[in-house]
């Protein structure tokens, strides 16, 4: 079970920390994806081959392991790997990035607490402050140190290079590139090329002799390194026309993802490889006793056959051009970094709106101490040049330049590399998301209009790997505690928990997806318009996806009032306020829609945005019908009475009569006899204010309950909201197609 298990954590691992190496590239469109994952996939393959394997993390890292039973290790590793899969896969389906190596520590922290409080129990001389015989605490504590450490460093140094390198190179870089180019990348490539010698081939693999040598040699091969960079990137700009910053792209993606196969692959495998060390320590003892056999054998170094290594890099590699979670991880990353506005994956909170108006209180402050002049020319820096302001108009277009992602992978490789040798407990994942998170501040990509979003999404990913911390130990304490005392069984309810849990999260996953794509189609950005026709053709497409719901929903409004079938209520109210969304979010669009528009379309761009006004309108109407409706159901209330759901009923036949024929003029393009339709609304106005008189005379009769009059009432007057507003959404698409056709 932990072989197999193995390969489940190898899958949903790499889904997560494929952000860390992918997200420069990917971010800075410096190449297709296929060449991208091509050069990421040799960097796996060669960190996994030439890793270490030594998995001293899951050996003895956390606990001590000859205070502990062969059965209670193996209780302890399997809680463990269940653990990291449900963990690492909730994260993963929701698109956030977290360490896996924080996942692992405090798995393995929980795991073995539960087993030492349960042999503490037990024995009859020892008590809860022996604990620390059987656990290695300051680990954990220096892995928390480590959190809070490689946040705040990697953010600001991210942030200050990233603004120098922006003030040398500006946004019109190509220029800059001629003089300093060779120099930025040399430096650049060296900086890289120590953070593969200390951190990438650290412990691994290699003869002895090379081994020495490269730590003998360090710094001449850094100095000797720079200059063959810098003469070579040179020749190679003046021979071939070659782009400096993608040759740096190229390398730290290389690199980045040779030292995450290289050292991250322990927090995958290293589990189930100490549970294949302990089995076959175990068996090779004869009349060893599971309950009693001792397992201090865990605490020597065993490296891992190099088979295995490469059979693991394989997984991982499959698992890059497989993923569809490793895709959502490494989104969330170029949403909060993206240059430009756009649709915003998180929302704002108090602290964020706090930090912004700081932020924007310190800035006047400053600009009012600063020379204009000075302040005029460090703007002029930062100045994107008109042709790429539409950077959020294609789904195509880089959601950063390659200065920025050449400064990701540079600062985030020294980092790490500096940690490294420093011995400190740095993660790969945290200092690659904060780095980028740094730049992209820095590179004022967080305007006043998305700042707050922003600051959120950082928040809320920060909080996710504190969350990663409690969930691990606490999932893992739990699991261990089930498996000790259920046996057997409990193994197979655990295994079949958690099989059914990764069945959950992938419905699910698949089911935001397949929305998300809905959603593009319905309401999604216009993204190569020709002409003005194309625009209304969008327009138009998206009032009759819109028009077409209207009568279903009105239709389950009423029989659910009617029958008081709470269920059925609760249902339409997710429906509509799904349809509310989408049409808000294609208002928010609106103006990436007249940005894209040419100058002999702009007369045509009111009309989509009076269409977008009015569909939006009428998702208000349903939401503001609906909403009541089902809270007053939900508690209980008195649903219509007979004459009240005939009377509605009244409505729905003429409202579904008059927007069939809507449907068919929009679709038909048709607008030459709409006085039909018109006087269809009259008379449904009319009849609402008849049935308005009807229940006004109820009430005065007390022959109604008053909170369901009440609500009868509002609908009747969201109901003809519904009417105008869809009849005004006819006559603006009536005008829109004979402004496009003058």
């Amino acid at each position: 079970m932990l072989i197999i298990l193995a390969v489940s954590d190898l899958i949903v691992g790499v889904s997560n920390d494929a952000v860390n190496f992918l997200n420069s590239a990917i971010g800075s469109r410096v190449a297709s994806i296929k060449v991208i994952m091509i050069i990421a996939s040799l960097g796996v393959l060669a960190g996994a081959v030439f890793s270490s394997g030594l998995m001293e993390v899951a050996r003895k890292g956390i606990f001590h392991p000859e205070q502990f039973a062969f059965s209670e290790i193996m209780i302890i590793f399997l809680a463990v790997m269940v653990t990291d899969i449900f963990l690492l896969d909730l994260f993963n389906t929701f698109g956030l990035p977290t360490s896996t190596t924080v996942s692992i520590v405090f798995e393995l922290l929980g795991a073995a607490v539960a087993l030492s409080i349960i042999k503490i129990s037990l024995s009859p001389t020892e008590t809860f402050l022996d604990i620390h015989k059987y656990i290695n605490s300051d680990k954990a504590l220096a892995i928390i140190t480590g959190i809070l450490l490689s946040v705040v460093v990697a953010f600001t140094v991210g942030a200050l290079v990233q603004y120098l390198s922006r003030l040398l190179f500006s946004f019109k870089f190509s220029k800059s590139l001629k003089y300093f180019g060779a120099v930025w990348g040399g430096l650049a490539i060296t900086a890289i090329t120590y953070f593969m010698l200390i951190k990438g081939i650290k412990g691994a693999s290699l003869p002895e002799g090379v081994s020495s040598f490269i730590k003998e040699n360090t710094f001449q091969i850094i100095i000797y390194g720079f200059f063959a960079w810098t003469i070579l990137l040179q020749l190679l700009t003046w021979l071939f026309k070659v782009s400096i910053p993608k040759v740096i792209v190229f390398v730290g993606t290389f690199a980045l993802a040779m030292a995450f196969a290289g050292n991250d692959l322990v927090n995958f495998i290293g589990v189930p490889l100490a549970g294949l060390a302990s089995y076959n320590e175990f068996i090779s003892t004869p009349g060893a006793v599971p309950e009693t056999f001792m397992m201090g054998a865990l605490g020597k170094a065993v490296a891992t056959p190099v088979v295995l290594l490469m059979l693991a890099g394989v997984i991982m590699i499959l698992t890059l051009w497989l993923s569809k979670k490793a895709k959502s991880v490494v989104a969330t990353t170029l949403d909060l970094s993206r240059q430009g506005t756009g649709d915003e994956r998180f929302g704002a909170s108090l602290m964020s709106r706090s930090i912004v108006r700081g932020a924007l209180s310190l800035n006047k402050t400053v600009t009012a101490v600063l020379p204009a002049g000075f302040i005029q020319k460090i703007d002029s820096r930062f100045e994107i040049p008109k042709h790429d302001k539409k950077i959020e108009i294609t789904k195509n277009t880089a959601s950063f330049d390659v200065i920025r992602a050449s400064v990701n992978l540079v600062v985030a490789s020294i980092l790490i590399a500096f940690g490294t040798s420093l011995k400190l407990p740095l993660s790969t994942t945290y200092v690659t998301f904060m780095v980028a998170m740094g730049t992209s501040l820095a590179d004022r990509a967080w305007g006043r209009d998305s700042a707050v979003y922003r600051i959120q999404g950082v928040f809320s990913v920060i909080g996710g790997w504190f969350l990663t911390a409690l969930i691990a130990f606490t999932v893992a304490l739990i699991v261990a505690n089930i498996i000790y005392w259920g046996g057997i069984i409990a193994i197979f309810v655990v295994l079949l928990g958690a099989g059914f849990f990764i069945y959950r999260t992938h419905i699910l996953h698949k089911k935001r997806e397949s929305e998300k794509i809905e959603d593009e189609k319905e309401m999604g950005i216009i993204s190569e318009i020709t002409s003005s026709s194309s625009v209304f053709e969008k327009c138009q497409n998206q009032t009759i996806k819109g028009l077409n719901r209207v009568p279903g929903f009105y239709e389950s409004l009423i029989k659910g009032l009617s029958t008081e079938d709470r269920l059925l209520l609760k249902e339409l109210k997710k429906d509509v306020r799904k349809f509310n969304k989408k049409a808000k979010k294609n208002k928010d669009r609106i103006d990436q829609t007249v940005k894209s528009l040419q100058i002999d379309q702009i007369n045509t761009g009111h009309f989509y945005i009076q269409s977008t006004d009015y569909l939006r309108e009428i998702a208000h109407s349903l939401n503001f019908m609906v909403t009541p409706a089902s809270d007053h159901i939900e508690n209980n209330h008195t649903g219509l009475s007979e004459v009240q759901s005939e009377e509605l009923k009244g409505l729905l036949v003429g409202i579904s009569k008059m927007y069939r024929e809507m449907i068919a003029k929009i679709e038909s393009k048709d607008y030459k006899s709409l006085e039909d339709i018109f006087q269809q609304q009259q008379q449904l106005l009319a009849l609402i204010n008849e049935i308005r008189i009807n229940q006004v005379k109820r009430i005065h009769e007390d022959d109604s309950h008053t909170r369901t009059s009440l609500l009868f009432l509002d609908i009747l007057a969201e109901t003809k909201n519904l009417i105008l507003y869809s009849i005004n959404l006819l006559k603006s698409q009536r005008d829109f197609i004979i402004e496009i056709t003058i």
